[in-house]
């Protein structure tokens, strides 16, 4: 599973190369077009996330109950947790802090529709000025369920900046690859902005007073334009099979 993850952020970052070399060498980037992000976007397989900020004790906890195959707490994995390990979908805002290689954005005149590389998902971004729904996971019948992905909105914070606002993410989703978690009251935060015509700044808030003590930034790098997506997906059976084959005896060795 590991040399596998590893031959993945090796892909992520030659396609990343690859796309900042057409933009040509030692030429000018052409300016930023106004309000539109649209388009193919590649970044690394596994971005570096910023520090979180300090749990609270729920979140803690539920943080300490996690077992990643990432990161200083690595464990075997035949004894993680992640869900990533038996391929159920990454959720929000992981899939936009973990695996998020990948992305393409298709604006409508309603929506914004965010095509994901990983488990070729996609979400829906809605500009049609409605809010973000209240009572989420709420006990009234009107209340909407929650959602792997949550709720978005977008809107336009000056020419060149497309900011989208995020809630009601189910719980069973990590936050992230390292197990950090989220509550469903959370609000992310995504702010997209065209910095010329070829790099697009992405940077990720995520304010969640039921698990971390203060809001803070979770990522913050640059996605270069691409032309395509690859199919990039996590297969169950494949899964299943490298657990029994590969990572069970794995673990039990001496």
């Amino acid at each position: 599973m590991r040399a596998y993850m590893i031959g993945f952020a090796a892909l992520g970052l030659a396609a990343v190369v690859a796309a900042a070399q057409e933009r040509g060498s030692g030429a000018a980037p052409a300016p930023a077009p106004r309000r539109d992000v649209s388009g193919v976007w590649l970044g690394p397989a596994v971005p570096l996330l910023e520090p979180t900020a300090p749990m609270t004790p729920r979140g803690k906890a539920l943080f300490d109950a996690a077992k990643p195959i990432w990161g200083p707490r690595a464990a075997p994995v035949a004894e993680a947790n992640d869900p990533l390990v038996t391929c159920d979908p990454l959720g929000f805002p992981r899939a936009v802090l973990h695996e998020a290689r990948g992305m393409e954005l298709v604006p409508s005149p309603d929506k914004v529709v965010q095509l994901l590389q990983y488990q070729r998902a996609f979400r829906e971004i809605w500009t049609d000025g409605r809010p973000l729904p209240a009572d989420v996971g709420g006990g009234s019948p009107q209340s909407p369920d929650p959602r792997l992905y949550g709720y978005s909105i977008g809107r336009w914070a000056d020419d060149f900046t497309f900011v989208v606002e995020t809630t009601g993410a189910t719980e069973t989703s990590w936050g992230d690859e390292y197990g950090h978690p989220h509550g469903l009251g959370a609000r992310i935060e995504e702010r997209y902005r065209r910095v010329d015509g070829s790099t697009l700044e992405m940077t990720v808030t995520i304010n969640d007073p039921e698990m971390y003590q203060k809001p803070f930034v979770a990522l913050k790098h640059m996605l270069v334009r691409g032309k395509q997506l690859e199919e990039q997906l996590c297969i169950p059976s494949d899964a299943q099979h490298y657990l029994e084959v590969v990572g069970k005896p794995a673990s039990r060795a001496p």
